[in-house]
């Protein structure tokens, strides 16, 4: 019974903190903090972010214009940036990342662009007129007194061409003006391929520095821009921050698609009192405030009360004996929720990049080691919870490979579970496959794929146990700075000895990668990872989810059409439209073949995961395939399965969703518990 007193205590105590927390906000003013945020999807922002002109939302990204003539759109922050603080004379760094897509359909004329800007906090809408790209159109510039009354600063990434212009597209820097000498070439692709820029203020150099994305020769390359200005010089205290885009008489799809901001001068009230004020407020605010205190010790002692007698004390999910277990194994870093709550501005909406079934991830700055992270908030609402977090650290800790996110640290407290990972910049490779975030190029595509090969060669056969993933699907593939593979989400893993063929357990994975044997065999196994990876190997070369419902039925799933493809020996037809044809046709085949070889009903024509690496690697000639769909061979009297997905309908299962760790994307994940009578389970 010590655990449960243990948790008794824990419970009281808790509750007592919160009350407390909430009476010293009440009474003491907040704490000066730098404005900070993330969003890793623009669909569900709140009121986070204002709007104007012909700005619309589209599932999870914001188009800033309309595809025709003269359209114009703005999106700004709702607060404003404490950019320099006229008593201490400090000035604000700040760093930003956004994510945009410039679009051209008709390939032919295209205009005018994107800025992001910092503008004086009542800085008048812009006039139509795209080659003012949404900052301030050629009549408002004319008056002499404009950019004195609304002074701004703009990183433009420009896609025509005016008189004042440098003949290509580019990436300026522009003060007070839409004419600037400060431009780089921009080698853009003006198709659904994407871009991401980092800009970032240095206040002691007064260096204002643009890193970009572009696309030469189709091979995706990163550009570089910078100037010196002294933004106390140019802009107000007080600035509003945000983006622009604008159209003239030709026009192009402008898609903003993520925008995170951090700054470093803590923000402090726009009109605010004295010191002298302060003192005052604190003095009666803490007098105030002692009678509250009294009365919040008795309604602790109270609720210490309820819960003895009414069997409360029991809510804690898990005692020492998990904490003892995990520090037994010498695990990463155990953080305390205050570190983690700090991290992520005690886990606000902004900072949420993903969520699902066994909870949220938020991203967070852990200021003591200077790094971002990715930090997993298990649900409480999940039964699965307390299994897939003590999964996931006993066995992703123990895990060092180039190609899988890696376990930072954990924590469980107060009822909370939460684990703390590499933070993944570029987010799911499902946000690009099919969510607009960008469009990769082949040889990323290719790599990634070899990436994930790679990881999973690791897990089957090169660590001291095989790990068993049994969840792997685009999702769960995140993409580092460098758009390297790295696979994530071990939560449904399981540990099985190398000698063993599979492992007995509760069919778990997501509809669409699971195979077909799953429901009849009830094992995990190797052979069903190779399937789920077959089935991404195809996401990735084609482009198409493993199942779209938004197609005719002989589309609708993935692998079948792509057998019924290389049956007629037309298998290139299956390629990625988006990609126009620029891809290695030998790597495509080969990763196609490899998709359908891994996808082969019957699991014991499957290849290993190391014989797929060696024929991704060209170490290997390709295997020689049927020319057909095959059907499911059994060694008992079983009939005959097709490999659709619709071979589970009759299955009872329980779903929920899981979330990439970095971009918000999630895929439904299922738990099945099939019903097999008792002769076919025999």
């Amino acid at each position: 019974m010590a655990a449960s007193r243990y948790c008794k205590k824990t419970y009281v105590r808790a509750y007592f903190l919160h009350v407390t927390l909430i009476f010293l906000l009440l009474v003491i003013p907040r704490a000066a903090a730098s404005l900070a945020f993330n969003y890793q999807q623009l669909g569900d922002t709140g009121n986070a972010l204002k709007t104007s002109g012909d700005v619309y939302p589209d599932q999870d990204v914001l188009l800033l214009t309309r595809y025709e003539p003269d359209s114009y759109g703005r999106v700004t922050y709702y607060e404003n940036l404490h950019l320099w603080d006229k008593n201490s004379g400090k000035v604000t760094d700040f760093t930003t990342h956004f994510s945009f897509t410039i679009n051209t359909p008709n390939k032919t004329h295209h205009g005018d662009g994107i800025t992001f800007f910092l503008a004086h906090p009542d800085f008048p809408q812009s006039g139509i007129d795209g080659s003012g790209i949404g900052l301030a159109s050629r009549e408002q510039l004319k008056n002499l007194n404009y950019a004195k009354d609304y002074p701004f600063v703009a990183v433009e990434f420009d896609t025509f061409v005016n008189d004042w212009d440098p003949k290509y597209d580019h990436v300026g820097i522009d003060v007070n003006s839409i004419n600037t000498t400060d431009t780089t070439e921009w080698f853009t692709s003006m198709d659904e391929r994407g871009y991401d820029a980092d800009i970032s203020y240095d206040s002691a150099s007064n260096r204002l520095s643009v890193t970009l994305t572009g696309y030469k020769d189709s091979v995706k390359i990163k550009q570089h821009l910078f100037s010196v200005v002294n933004l106390s010089d140019v802009l107000p205290e007080w600035v509003e921050i945000g983006f622009s885009s604008a159209t003239g008489f030709f026009y192009e799809e402008h898609t903003l698609s993520s925008w995170s901001f951090n700054s470093s001068l803590d923000k402090e009230q726009q009109k605010g009192g004295s010191k002298i004020g302060l003192v005052i407020g604190l003095s009666v605010g803490l007098g105030a405030g002692l009678s509250v205190l009294i009365v919040i010790w008795g309604v602790t002692f109270l609720v210490r009360w309820m819960l003895k007698n009414r069997g409360l004390e029991e809510v804690s999910l898990f005692d020492h004996a998990m904490d003892n277990d995990f520090e037994r194994m010498s695990l990463p870093k155990k953080f305390s929720y205050e570190e983690l709550a700090r991290a992520t501005n005690n886990f606000a909406r902004e900072n949420k990049i993903g969520e699902g079934g066994f909870g949220a991830v938020y991203r967070g700055l852990i200021r003591e080691l200077n790094i971002h992270v990715a930090i997993k908030k298990v649900s409480r609402r999940s039964s699965q919870g307390v299994k897939e977090y003590a999964s996931e650290v006993k066995i992703i800790s123990q895990l060092r490979h180039k190609n899988l996110v890696q376990l930072l640290g954990w924590c469980h407290q107060n009822n909370d579970l939460l684990l703390v990972y590499e933070f993944m910049e570029n987010g799911s490779l499902d946000s690009y496959l099919f969510k607009g975030k960008g469009l990769l190029a082949w040889k990323v595509r290719y790599d990634i794929a070899r990436g994930l090969a790679s990881a999973l060669l690791y897990l089957h056969e090169e660590w001291e146990e095989c790990v068993l993933h049994r969840d792997i699907k685009s999702s769960n593939v995140m993409l580092d700075s460098n758009f390297d593979a790295k696979l994530g989400d071990f939560g449904l893993a399981r540990l099985m000895d190398h000698a063993i063929g599979s492992k007995t357990t509760v069919l778990a994975g997501t509809i669409g990668y699971l195979p077909p044997e799953a429901v009849t065999r009830g094992k995990a196994s190797r052979e069903s990872d190779v399937f789920s990876f077959g089935v991404a190997a195809l996401e990735i070369a084609c482009g198409r989810k493993a199942i779209e419902p938004n197609v005719n039925e002989e589309q609708l799933y993935l692998v079948d059409w792509v057998w019924e493809l290389h049956g007629m020996v037309d298998l290139l037809k299956a390629s990625d439209p988006s990609l126009y044809g620029h891809f290695d046709e030998k790597e495509m085949e080969r990763l196609m073949i490899v998709g359908l070889w891994c996808t082969y009903t019957d699991f014991h024509l499957r290849p290993t995961i190391r014989q797929v690496v060696q024929v991704l690697n060209f170490e290997a000639p390709l295997p020689t395939l049927s020319p057909q769909v095959p059907s499911f061979s059994y060694n008992s009297s079983f009939s005959s399965m097709p490999s659709r997905t619709s071979a589970f309908a009759n299955n009872q299962c329980v779903s929920s969703t899981s979330s990439s760790l970095g971009t918000g994307s999630s895929q439904s994940n299922t738990t099945c518990e099939v019903i097999i009578s008792p002769a076919a389970a025999h």
